[in-house]
């Protein structure tokens, strides 16, 4: 199969991709499992690319059903080496209104026992995730939504929750006190295993509410998400294929090498069997 270079993690209320041409479904097998769906796999703007729907299609996984390691690793495979990934948001900031769209560059972990790494069995690996979005993936997607007609907010921290259920009135409060701009349910294990497999990644948020700390903002429900997300998904989309259009081929980032001093194990004791499990993450290391 011809290499596959950009991915796209289509979240709640993206479950396709217009523009999409030449269109074919690839399923992927990992020793991790299956991926949430197959692949659809085309060319877009000249570029070819993998679209993956996050919960599947219909929607039916749920945040902490996300099976993050057999997405990432199966992007892997087919080649990719940046991910765009779409996601719904809350907002925590009364100047993150509804539809705003957020580009943030910092996550803060509140889901409880994810899988969130690809090592182990004999492997041991430490990543550096200060800065978890690439830099230079991000310049350019926030340069495409400004083409695209966005004014997108560059920048923030996204609080990653376990959910499913929304946050209680005093969780909303404590992260805002905390400083946080946003909060989701799925993209730090995204971020951070794309990390290990040294792909770039860059969250596309999509505000659809003010969470619950608003007093004079309606309660948040599945209707409201739904009818917001219905409206910002067409902006999402245009900014995915204006990032797309503009991409340059090659990297210009230190992603790519992120497990260059990261990997502590001696490799004469690594399991031979971890070393096939992880071949397509680790394989030049070893």
């Amino acid at each position: 199969m011809e290499k596959i270079s950009i991915g796209i993690i289509g979240g709640s209320g993206l479950y396709d991709m217009p523009g999409l041409t030449g269109r074919e479904e690839v399923r992927v097998e990992t020793p991790f499992g299956d991926p949430s769906d197959a692949f659809v796999v085309g060319t877009l703007a000249g570029r070819r690319v993998a679209f993956l729907p996050r919960h599947g299609r219909g929607h039916r996984l749920s945040p902490s059903e996300l099976n993050f390691r057999a997405n990432i690793y199966a992007m892997k495979t087919l080649g990719v080496e940046r991910i765009l990934s779409v996601s719904a948001v809350g907002s925590l900031k009364e100047s993150l209104a509804p539809l705003d769209v957020v580009l943030p560059d910092q996550f803060f972990d509140r889901t409880r026992g994810r899988a969130s790494t690809f090592f182990g069995e004999g492997l041991v690996a430490h990543i550096a995730f200060a800065d978890p979005v690439c830099p230079d993936l991000l310049d350019q997607v926030e340069a495409a939504a400004r083409r695209a007609g966005a004014a997108p907010v560059k920048g923030g921290c996204y609080v990653c929750m376990e959910g499913p259920a929304f946050s209680t009135r005093a969780e909303s409060n404590f992260y805002r006190k905390a400083g946080m701009d946003v909060i989701g349910m799925t993209n730090l294990q995204e971020a951070k295993l794309a990390r290990e497999a040294e792909i770039c990644y860059v969250t596309i948020a999509l505000v659809t509410d003010y969470d619950c700390w608003h007093e004079s903002h309606e309660t948040v429900s599945t209707d409201m998400i739904v009818e917001n997300l219905q409206k910002n998904v067409r902006a999402a989309q245009a900014i995915i294929l204006e990032t797309v259009k503009h991409l340059g081929e090659e990297r210009r980032c230190g992603c790519g090498e992120a497990l260059k001093y990261a990997i502590i194990t001696d490799k004469a004791k690594v399991p031979e069997a971890t070393r096939r499990k992880l071949a397509p993450i680790v394989g030049k290391y070893l």
